[in-house]
């Protein structure tokens, strides 16, 4: 993976956590572990049982998550402490990860608690990560870098996918879809592939806006983080922002959880599912440095609406093909949607973190991206309720998806509302 020159070592560095954390997300928590869970921890399960007592884990993640957010990310704003944080959580997700290859057949409950410590790692280390942008580039370079992370998460994370893959089609099942000890082998290349990626960010990214150091840092967290959030209340820039932010995100968030079951309802077979789930990694790649480079001439709230508005056409073309009989046309429209998403996927995410990086003070970035952190977890929750709870109701799982048009739609009117430029709070 060659980063171009332009950018600075701290940049660069920055850059590659993201080529390293992203293979988790996609092996451990959208495509691998959950069949490794239901074919293997959950043994002598239910389907029905083992489906929600999954759900139930990565729900509890995210509220775990949003409830430390606020808190850890004052704490942070301290001299060094963005670093010291990551490094914390950093650890807890790597070493929860590689606990994973312990598991036995049926233990499920076992699994689900090291999986929840994971994904609260995984996701702990991104609050201070997210808050590091502040300190390694300019203002005016956020766009650029934020999309380039992106974009090389896309794509640093198919390498491993691809081996742990190839770990599990070379070897033979047996009783089980998947191969325990090739799985395992995979949450071990996961493990390694996030280190190495972190090592260039621990060694070279330094934390460069903080507040003064306290005496009584967890007393004066907790004081700052309550006027914070008044500040944010009286403050309508950040406030519409992170309200628009929660909606579009919400809906962003629930297609990519739900796709893979969405599809399985439409008839697709897992291959050609794991075929479009690589060409939506890999097209993001590309699409994600466009969405930075476009920003930069034509704003970065317009190109955030260009991506609301392609995910409003993805969601209508996705309600429509249940009602398609000829699968030729149906599997080339399916694939249509995949490109849809791909191509706004890393920008939406990117350009969303870059914006509101402007609009916070660079001394509380933590303290900050830890508010921008519970949007994030809490629509994780909602949104796939949301769409649960329609298609319960319709009885058909198309009218849940066409029910996250309305996320994307409030999401889009309310960042109208934002202004194109906003200076930092202050």
């Amino acid at each position: 993976m060659n980063i171009q020159a332009t950018t600075s070592r701290e940049e660069r560095s920055w850059i590659l956590y993201d080529a390293g954390n992203s293979a988790f997300v996609l092996i451990m928590v959208t495509a691998i572990m959950p069949l490794f869970f239901k074919e293997y921890a959950a043994a002598g399960q239910s389907a029905v049982t083992a489906t929600a007592n999954w759900g139930f884990a990565n729900s509890s993640a995210s509220l775990i998550l949003a409830l430390l957010a606020p808190f850890l990310g004052a704490l942070a704003d301290y001299p060094g402490q963005k670093k010291r944080f990551l490094s914390l959580f950093l650890c807890l997700g790597l070493l929860s990860t590689l606990g994973l290859t312990l598991i036995g057949q049926g233990q499920w409950l076992f699994c689900l608690l090291l999986f929840v410590w994971a994904r609260v790692g995984w996701a702990g280390a991104n609050i201070f990560y997210d808050a590091l942008l502040t300190d390694v580039t300019s203002p005016e370079r956020m766009d650029t870098v934020s999309a380039r992370g992106y974009g090389y998460g896309y794509i640093g994370s198919v390498i491993p996918f691809l081996a742990v893959i190839g770990l599990i089609l070379t070897a033979d099942p047996g009783p089980t879809l998947l191969a325990p000890l090739r799985v395992k082998l995979g949450f071990v290349l996961v493990a390694l592939w996030w280190l190495l990626f972190s090592l260039p960010l621990l060694k070279n990214v330094h934390q460069t806006h903080a507040l003064a150091a306290a005496q009584a840092p967890v007393r004066e967290s907790l004081r700052r983080l309550a006027a914070t959030f008044g500040r944010v209340r009286s403050h309508r820039q950040i406030f519409l922002f992170l309200l628009a932010y929660f909606f579009y995100i919400d809906g962003v968030g629930t297609i990519i959880t739900m796709s893979m079951a969405y599809g399985r309802d439409l008839g697709f077979g897992v291959a050609l599912l794991i075929g479009v789930l690589l060409f939506i990694q890999v097209v993001a790649f590309p699409f994600a440095l466009l969405y930075g480079r476009l920003a930069v001439r034509f704003s970065t709230r317009t190109m955030l609406l260009a991506g609301i508005g392609i995910y409003i056409l993805a969601t209508l073309l996705a309600f429509l093909l249940p009602a398609m009989d000829n699968l030729v046309w149906k599997t080339t429209v399916f694939w249509g949607i995949a490109l849809l998403i791909a191509s706004a996927m890393g920008g939406i995410q990117a350009l969303s973190r870059s914006y509101y990086a402007r609009l916070i003070p660079a001394e509380q970035s933590a303290e900050f991206f830890g508010i921008y952190n519970i949007c994030g977890k809490f629509a994780a929750i909602s949104g796939p309720a949301l769409m649960g709870l329609v298609a319960r109701l319709s009885g058909e799982t198309r009218w849940g998806v066409l029910s996250l048009v309305l996320l994307f739609v409030a999401g889009g009117l309310l960042l109208l509302l934002v202004e194109q430029r906003e200076q930092p709070l202050k």
